[in-house]
């Protein structure tokens, strides 16, 4: 008995038509195999197929006695211009068997050696351009790449030079081909009649197919009356003869097959290329590894065919990107004759099936539950050759498989240890993750990077981060209301600040040290440590901010420390000054301040000077900013002895010049910002009573894509009433207009007139409590006794009287309205607007391009002596969004570990209190659509804190409710203020010792355990948890956290927020 495939719910006679994404196809049919399973079934228009997303069926579709290629919707279309070339023939035709024949041999291992030249001669000129364009250059990969592949196929298989690289743009031809892919892809999901009416984009697709035919002819005529000297792949298409038959082929599908070529045998390697660096530069260990056996075994000489596949791990790392990475995403066969597939699900003769290879690539049945990192090693020391037939399929498979196969792999090889022989990559955007586009082929979108010459010892050049503004133009000199002019800077000793930011805390310290460098003498550049990679300057001080996340280096530093812990040379810093300050959290005790303490270690051990001690910052204690501002004085003192320099307290790095009352408002920056969000919806999740909590919707940006379990980073802006206040206090309207200028880099907008109102509102943090060093600036301004002797017993007593009432330099002000400080001294005092992150409350299969959020409101009641009650930055401004509104955004990989896992049948036990929810929700989210689309799911348990059942029991009577029915989870609540309600316990880890018997059973089911909130809870489920270790084991209580430890590696994972 056979059993139905299932499909998602259809529209009656347009089928799944607006079930797949239309610019990105392939995103849609992950999803879908990530909700349906093995296999599931669309239809379109009354067409059929079949998707298939596990090896298993994989494997049995690829048995060519019973399951043929067969040429798809968008390959059909794609015949408009390629007919019947390889790529798009139908098996039954006569071309296909003669070409494949002819030009098999053309792709021999010898002759592709004989192409090594060729190929060479093309990645010359990529790599001249990128050492032309410098470290500070913004590289477009995937279209370099695209130049390269493009020029090297004419090259090589044609005898015909195209010159990508000496012109702007793109040749017009890939341009044209781009284009005419998406089209062709957009047509296989309209019905003709539709098709018909849309004359201009008909227009524009029969002349991308003009342009593309174009070069096609051009290249023959140029062959035939410019013969080249050995005979190339075109000269086998115009005089070979087909062995067999004795044909030729014709003049038609000569065309036809060099205009595959030139698609084809481009564009796939462009995307193995772009994939492959985007996960070495994801991957630091990786890259490290790369560049040591291609230094070992190469060093400075050029790679020859003589070295091909001879390098390991270089072909573990392509390999390990194509598993990942396949650019054909997917292939179609169609079965023979009626059978039966799986055992189970019954195929008719005919019927597409599409094999959704990016999909079927990442089976945890074959690559392990980690099936979704990149890990190259699983290629390595026998791995590669037991894996299970046809588990690896980039190429496609069979006699219809991609004859130039050994061409690209060779290429890539070629490509790839050239440009990592003579530059250092970093990514452009440190906290880029993965966007795709697609036409024929899948690739990164938007990825940039910067490529680095490789010296001994080249003088340090930063790049700098997005967020910043570094434009060095001279000061202007302020009106009014300004500080004293900027120093000549030429005149300064040179100063490199470096940081690893992933939050901004440490960012805006370093930002603070480069701005404040002229006061002691330097001239500071700034940039990420991933920047500073084989840089170790000589001649000024080298100044590290940087910050642990979980015992692991930021988005922009992985790199620099996996470099910094592969130096084997004791004396590779000799002659470098240096200091570290670290920020972390002492929540994660075992982890804090690891990665700061390494690299000022390291630097130590390998000869470098250390200036200072090594700084540390406790994100989660109560002097965080204090401490820093401790380190900066001890470390500008020894600065000053050090470098012999002057302390210049009037070498202010901003100056205000006030453009104009102002009579229209500037329009906001970043409003243009391509990562534009748009509310859905804001609603009230609790009741007037309980701390507001509220569930909020966004629509993505275009392109952006999220896990369950990811994190929405979201920039704010201050309240307009903190905003107002500030405006009030030093005299401006809402509509002045003033221009910034900066001796050093800095995150304001500079040397362009800005709205006042703009600058408080989205540049700077208003309500952060002041400083130590902010109270010192103070009193160094023009003061009366009175606001003397106030800031005096401020500074006296500045835990009671500051930290712990959160007095805000602006509050400080508004007291003491007689200080007077200038604006620039002011803004040059305030931190820059950080941006805040929020774990995300959905699933994409709900909604792929939609995120949901669940936060916490944060409002305190006025300090005594004060009118103005306190609000939380960020979750005032998301409270106050409307529908409609626009939000800067971005999606931020949360921990690896912090997913739920693919294993459908591996139950879930999540622990969480008020907005700890979140994650969770998009956790139970997803299994609930898995389960709606026929899959069995285990069945979750839910441990929730909050205080009543009827006033902030979060989606109790809604969603949760909804998926409890459905068997998908288990709640378990703990009421604080109603415990009788929820079995006498009032807090969660009371409510899992209470459910103890549940909790061991899913533990030994294999169940995954997760934690969200604050570290009060994190500490107290631990402790429960660790019990259960200690009295089912009967272990003291070192051996039970030890036990817990080992046995929970893997399987507990936290995400911990204040």
């Amino acid at each position: 008995m056979t059993t139905p495939i299932p499909s998602p719910p259809a529209i009656p006679f347009l089928g799944h038509v607006n079930t797949i994404d239309k610019d990105l196809p392939i995103r849609s049919l992950v999803l879908l195999a990530r909700q349906y399973g093995e296999i599931f079934q669309l239809s379109v228009f009354g067409h059929k197929k079949i998707f298939i997303n596990s090896y298993e069926l994989q494997n049995e579709v690829s048995d060519e006695k019973r399951f043929l290629k067969k040429i798809d919707f968008n390959l059909n279309e794609v015949r408009n211009a390629t007919g019947d070339g390889l790529f798009t023939a139908r098996s039954d035709e006569p071309n296909w068997h003669i070409a494949h024949r002819l030009l098999m041999p053309c792709f021999s291992a010898t002759n592709v050696y004989n192409m090594t030249d060729g190929m060479m001669d093309i990645i010359s000129q990529l790599v001249l351009k990128w050492e032309r364009f410098g470290p500070k250059g913004v590289i477009d990969p995937s279209t370099d790449f695209t130049r390269l592949t493009l020029d090297a196929i004419t090259l090589c298989a044609m005898s015909y030079r195209l010159n990508s690289f000496y012109r702007e743009d793109l040749p017009p031809f890939a341009i044209a081909m781009g284009d005419f892919l998406i089209e062709s892809g957009k047509r296989a999901g309209r019905p003709a009649i539709v098709q018909n009416m849309m004359t201009t984009t008909n227009a524009k697709y029969e002349e991308d197919k003009r342009v593309m035919m174009k070069l096609v002819e051009e290249i023959i005529e140029d062959h035939r009356v410019n013969p080249p000297e050995k005979p190339d792949v075109l000269s086998v298409m115009l005089n070979g003869r087909d062995k067999e038959t004795g044909l030729g082929l014709s003049d038609e599908n000569i065309k036809n097959n060099l205009l595959t070529f030139l698609i084809a045998g481009h564009e796939t390697t462009s995307g193995m290329l772009t994939f492959t660096v985007y996960y070495l530069l994801k991957n630091p260990e990786a890259m490290r590894k790369l560049r040591e056996e291609i230094d070992s075994t190469l060093g400075d000489r050029p790679m020859t065919a003589r070295d091909v596949n001879k390098l390991p791990y270089l072909l573990a790392v392509m390999r390990e990107s194509m598993r990942l990475g396949p650019t054909a995403p997917a292939r179609s066969v169609a079965p023979l004759e009626d059978t039966v597939i799986g055992g189970k699900y019954f195929v008719e003769k005919g019927t597409f099936i599409t094999i959704n290879t990016v999909v079927t690539q990442r089976d945890p049945k074959v690559w392990g539950e980690d099936a979704e990192q990149f890990r190259p090693e699983r290629m390595l020391d026998g791995k590669w050759e037991a894996l299970p037939q046809n588990a690896w399929q980039p190429f496609g498979f069979g006699m219809r498989g991609c004859i130039g196969r050994p061409f690209a792999w060779q290429e890539a090889q070629l490509a790839l240890v050239t440009i990592l022989q003579r530059f250092d990559l970093v990514m452009h955007d440190p906290a880029y993750e993965l966007e795709l586009k697609q036409t024929l082929t899948i690739k990164p979108h938007n990825f940039l990077i910067h490529a680095i010459p490789r010296k001994n010892k080249p003088s340090l050049r930063a790049i700098l981060s997005m967020s910043q503004s570094a434009e060095k133009a001279p000061a202007v000199q302020a009106v009014s209301n300004a500080a004293a002019p900027a120093p000549d800077t030429t005149k300064l000793k040179p100063m490199y600040v470096l940081y690893g930011s992933n939050t901004g805390s440490s960012e805006s310290f370093a930002q603070r040290i480069a701005s404040e460098a002229p006061a002691f003498g330097f001239r500071a550049s700034i940039g990420t440590l991933d920047s500073a990679i084989d840089r170790h300057p000589e001649d000024g001080p080298v100044i590290i901010v940087t910050a642990s996340y979980e015992g692991q280096p930021a988005d922009n530093a992985a790199h620099f420390v996996e470099w910094l812990s592969s130096i084997q040379d004791p004396g590779a810093f000799k002659g470098s000054r240096y200091a570290v300050f670290g920020c972390g959290n002492r929540d994660w005790m075992k982890t804090y301040q690891r990665i700061p303490t390494l690299i000022d270690e390291t630097l130590s051990a390998h000869g470098a000077i250390r200036l200072v001690p090594r700084g540390e910052g406790d994100a989660g204690g109560g002097d965080f900013f204090e401490s820093f501002d401790r380190w900066m004085k001890t470390l500008s003192d020894v600065l000053l002895k050090e470098y012999q320099t002057t302390k210049n307290e009037d070498a202010a790095a901003m100056s205000v010049k006030f453009v104009s009352a102002g009579i229209a408002r500037a329009e906001a920056l970043r409003q243009k910002d391509a990562a534009l969000g748009t509310v859905i919806e804001n609603k009230l999740l609790t009741s007037p009573n309980a701390p507001a909590k509220r569930h909020i919707e966004f629509a993505l940006p275009e392109g952006m894509t999220y896990r369950a379990g990811d994190y929405l980073a979201v920039l704010p802006a201050n309240s307009e009433s903190i905003v107002r206040r500030a405006l009030a206090r030093f005299g401006l309207s809402a509509e002045q207009e003033i221009e910034l200028s900066s001796t050093g880099p800095t995150s304001l907008p500079v040397n362009k007139p800005v709205a006042a109102y703009t600058i408080f509102s989205g540049y700077v943090e208003l309500s952060q409590p002041a400083t130590t060093r902010d109270l010192k600036i103070l009193l160094k301004a023009k003061n009366t006794e009175t606001s003397t002797k106030a800031l005096q017993d401020l500074s006296a007593n500045y835990s009671d009287t500051v930290l712990k009432k959160r007095l805000s330099v602006l509050d400080i002000l508004e007291e003491n309205s007689d200080i007077d400080l200038p604006l620039a001294t002011f803004l040059h005092m305030l931190p820059a607007m950080r941006i805040r992150q929020y774990s995300i409350s959905s699933s994409p299969l709900w909604n792929p391009q939609h995120v949901t959020l669940t936060i916490s409101v944060l409002e305190a009641p006025p300090i005594p002596g004060r009118t103005e009650p306190f609000f939380g930055v960020a979750s005032t401004y998301l409270a106050s969004l409307r529908p409609g509104n626009k939000v800067q955004l971005s999606v931020r990989v949360s921990n690896a570990a912090f997913h739920p896992p693919t294993d459908l049948s591996i139950p879930l036990v999540m622990m969480c209190a008020g907005s700890g929810l979140a994650p969770m929700r998009g956790f139970i989210q997803e299994r609930a659509m898995q389960k709606q689309a026929g899959r069995e799911v285990a069945k979750s348990l839910l441990f929730f804190g909050c205080r009543y059942p009827k006033e902030d029991f979060l989606y109790g009577d809604a969603e949760l409710k909804e998926w409890s029915e459905m068997g998908v989870v288990d709640v378990r609540p703990a009421f604080s203020r109603s415990p009788s309600d929820s079995e006498g316990c009032r807090y969660v880890q009371d409510r899992l010792r209470h459910d103890s018997k549940d909790v061991i059973n899913a533990f030994l089911q294999g169940g995954k355990f997760y934690v969200c909130g604050s570290s009060k809870v994190s500490t107290g489920v631990k402790q429960v948890l660790v019990q259960f270790f200690k009295e089912t084991r009967n272990l003291n209580d070192e051996e039970a956290l030890a036990t817990f430890e080992k046995v929970m590696n893997g399987r507990y994972a936290t995400d911990i927020f204040e």
